[in-house]
């Protein structure tokens, strides 16, 4: 069974089809097999914007062939959760980092310390060849700063301080946060059920 990524990230792929040829499987970006879905992200939790993109690619696809893609975010508790699912979109549809980050401190602005707990999440959906579904979730719990340090990463990691470290994400080199990131841990998960799945079929 091969894996298609409803992606054009080449990190995203990269780090996907590393896990899962560890475990036996191949995996490629969408694009080498002529695609590039897009769909517009309607769900309202991360789970449902991972299976409203893996969906879209697997209703293109042919054969032995599984769909999989990912949605995250960060979900801060003083504000509700937000920016959640709007995370790439809370300042605006163009995505720009540093005015997510500008919005961010403005609404983080009279919270205290204790107060300023935070999680990145990541939801992982697939839909295999059989048109079974799965989805799970990783998370990095942490602490939003009051200004941005280090230059690292990309998104609001300037802002993040994970649980354990006094380092921001931007700090962190890549090979610390990516063991520790809420994709690794999402990616593990991930990895042990599409292993759990694939035994069951054989037995």
């Amino acid at each position: 069974m091969k894996f298609v990524i409803a992606s054009n990230n080449k990190g995203k792929i990269r780090e996907f089809a590393d896990i899962l040829h560890e475990l036996g499987f191949d995996a490629v970006g969408q694009a080498q097999l002529g695609h590039n879905v897009d769909p517009e992200e309607t769900g309202t939790t991360f789970e449902e914007n991972a299976l409203i993109k893996a969906r879209a690619l697997f209703a293109e696809l042919d054969g032995d062939l599984a769909a999989i893609a990912d949605d995250s975010g960060l979900a801060v508790d003083a504000l509700g959760g937000q920016p959640g699912v709007y995370s790439r979109r809370f300042a605006g549809d163009d995505g720009d980092d540093a005015a997510c980050i500008k919005k961010l401190l403005l609404c983080m602005k009279d919270v205290p310390d204790e107060k300023r707990t935070a999680r990145f999440v990541s939801a992982i959906a697939c839909v295999f060849p059989d048109g079974s579904e799965t989805v799970v979730r990783g998370t990095c719990e942490g602490t939003i700063l009051h200004e941005v340090r280090g230059t690292n990463g990309f998104g609001y990691d300037p802002l993040f301080v994970p649980v354990g470290y006094s380092q921001s994400f931007g700090e962190l080199d890549a090979e610390t946060k990516n063991v520790i990131s809420h994709r690794y841990n999402a990616a593990k998960k991930f990895g042990q059920r599409v292993a759990e799945i694939f035994s069951n079929s054989q037995n």
